[in-house]
């Protein structure tokens, strides 16, 4: 009688990605193959829903426009990209540019509120 082998549970540790990153505070999750190998992957990262970002102003997309220069615009770094693809409900950022008129909403982190007037 031949028993099939068990594959591991993954175990789970933080990354150490920068502050900056869509990966910050993501778990990276091991596992080991058949034969012995390590691997090593980051756990999924679920997209926030919209409407846990503060609007801050609305962007009119023009002919030509690309995300990395709106984001540069905005946030004042083209790599930060996918916080607008999260406000926005982005799966790929090219979307966001596609359609000349399309209006993108330009956010406050997510889940940092709106200061209120005191």
């Amino acid at each position: 009688m031949s028993t099939s082998p068990q594959m591991p549970t993954p175990s789970v540790a933080m990354t150490q990605f920068p502050v900056t990153s869509r990966y910050n505070g993501i778990a990276t999750a091991t596992l080991q193959s058949p034969d012995g190998r390590i691997i090593i992957y980051l756990t999924r990262r679920f997209v926030p829903s919209p409407d846990r970002f503060a609007l801050l102003q609305l962007h009119t997309v023009t002919q030509g426009e690309r995300l990395d220069n709106i984001t540069a615009q905005y946030l004042g770094d083209p790599t930060a990209f996918w916080r607008i693809c999260d406000a926005n409900n982005a799966m790929r950022p090219d979307e966001l540019t596609e359609t000349q008129g399309r209006k993108i909403r330009i956010t406050l982190p997510e889940g940092i509120p709106l200061p209120t007037n005191a």
